[in-house]
């Protein structure tokens, strides 16, 4: 195995982690947006509702992305393995 399948089976990895945590971080971003508007304009300072519109929203997320997020790393593990086993 050669440093360049190294460098390309850890750049898909990274990649890879940065698109399945994409959504989830959008997610929570928008929400936490709106949640800290919506406290902000009515004066309830209270942290746990932002947590559990968080908790919430991220549930509804696995459970509608889960045969995307399950398929996209079956790939990504695939490809690694093919790449292993084409160098030796």
């Amino acid at each position: 195995m050669s440093q360049g399948d190294v460098i390309n089976i850890i750049k898909e990895g990274v990649t890879t982690a940065l698109l399945l945590a994409a959504p989830f971080l959008a997610v929570t971003m928008v929400i936490g947006l709106f949640v800290a508007i919506i406290q902000a304009a009515t004066q309830i300072q209270e942290q746990s509702i932002a947590f559990i519109c968080k908790i919430v929203a991220v549930g509804l997320l696995m459970i509608l992305l889960g045969s995307w997020l399950m398929t996209t790393i079956v790939d990504y593990t695939t490809r690694v393995f093919q790449t292993i086993n084409s160098s030796l």
